[in-house]
């Protein structure tokens, strides 16, 4: 017999329904049976202070009280969060809003974000602002005018660090000069399943992109969700790679029988697992989105409600809180069901 949800794991799947879901998220989205999102990042820091990492608390605040009140005269459409329950945390990292390591519960930190939840600003994470806007499918245009509005209006009210040499000044490196990456959401689950994704990978590597996990810097690309960045140099040479990508995409998944077995294959483990490591889920999804797009009887009627499922699972990788395999299985089965 299923065990009934304790009231905590109640309460938090009561909590994160009631969160509106990511502007990503929309039904209209370019490409959407290969491009999740498509996201841009504008890293930026302030003049006269040390690098977040090196600030103590009272800096640190001071850096958040100067953002927060430059937002409210430049931005007033995004609102201020100076505080998260773990839930809404959980749910803004499962949604890509915020990056897992944004200690968001230190001294001087907060988010600024809109109420589409297309665009949010992190407030001294590894930069001092962070503002990144995602917008459905493959659709960059969209989210780099969203993210440079933002910073424009910011900018007439704070001076940001830059000089003629570096460019913008960033925590990292890789980041200084622009200081903007961008980048995009892929399901490429048939160059994965023909061998091919990391020939691909590696060549992506050598025109200067990155590929990821779907959480970002420290995470794998698990279930061929593979993340396609750009951290510098031409945003052309960006979008002609997935272009490419979303064209060899469509053309591995020729092989549709042997697609049919492993999604169905996939959906058997999901039904039969009592509990479920992060990965395993992630397999699982990404054989269910590649049904959902071929429309196979048993799976989801869209891809895009296998994104939402996505967005709102839990993404803690720690299983040796027992709770979690046993949660993630549960509402997999429930979805899937």
């Amino acid at each position: 017999m299923r065990q009934a949800p304790t009231e905590p794991e109640s309460w938090k799947r009561m909590v994160l329904g009631s969160l509106p879901p990511p502007a990503w998220l929309s039904s209209d989205a370019p490409h959407s049976d290969v491009v999740l999102s498509s996201r841009a990042r504008l890293m930026r820091n302030l003049r006269g202070f040390r690098f977040p990492g090196f600030l103590p608390p009272p800096e640190l605040l001071e850096v958040m009280s100067l953002v927060l009140r430059a937002a409210v005269e430049a931005t007033p459409h995004l609102e201020p969060v100076k505080s998260l329950t773990q839930a809404e945390r959980d749910h803004y990292v499962g949604c890509r809003l915020i990056s897992p390591e944004f200690a968001w519960r230190e001294p001087g930190r907060a988010l600024l974000i809109d109420e589409a939840r297309a665009l949010v600003a992190m407030i001294n994470e590894e930069d001092h602002l962070r503002i990144q806007a995602l917008s459905a499918g493959w659709s960059i245009g969209s989210a780099e005018a969203l993210a440079r509005s933002c910073e424009g209006a910011l900018a007439q009210r704070l001076e940001f660090a830059w000089t003629p040499e570096f460019g913008f000044l960033a925590a990292s490196p890789y980041n200084a000069g622009q200081g903007r990456r961008l980048s995009c959401m892929l399901h490429l689950i048939g160059l994965a399943h023909t061998k091919r994704l990391p020939s691909v990978v590696r060549a992506l590597g050598a025109r200067g992109l990155s590929a990821r996990g779907l959480f970002g810097e420290t995470s794998r690309a698990v279930g061929a969700f593979v993340q396609v960045s750009l951290t510098g140099g031409d945003a052309a040479e960006f979008t002609g790679a997935v272009d490419y990508l979303i064209q060899e995409e469509r053309a591995a998944r020729g092989g549709t029988r042997a697609f049919e077995r492993k999604a169905r294959e996939a959906a058997d483990f999901a039904e039969g697992s009592r509990s479920l490591s992060l990965a395993d889920s992630l397999r699982v999804l990404a054989w269910a989105r590649w049904a959902s797009v071929a429309e196979l009887p048993r799976f989801p009627a869209s891809p895009r409600a296998v994104d939402a499922f996505l967005a709102r699972m839990d993404v803690r990788p720690d299983d040796r809180e027992q709770s979690v395999p046993r949660q993630r299985a549960d509402a997999l089965r429930r979805f899937l069901g």
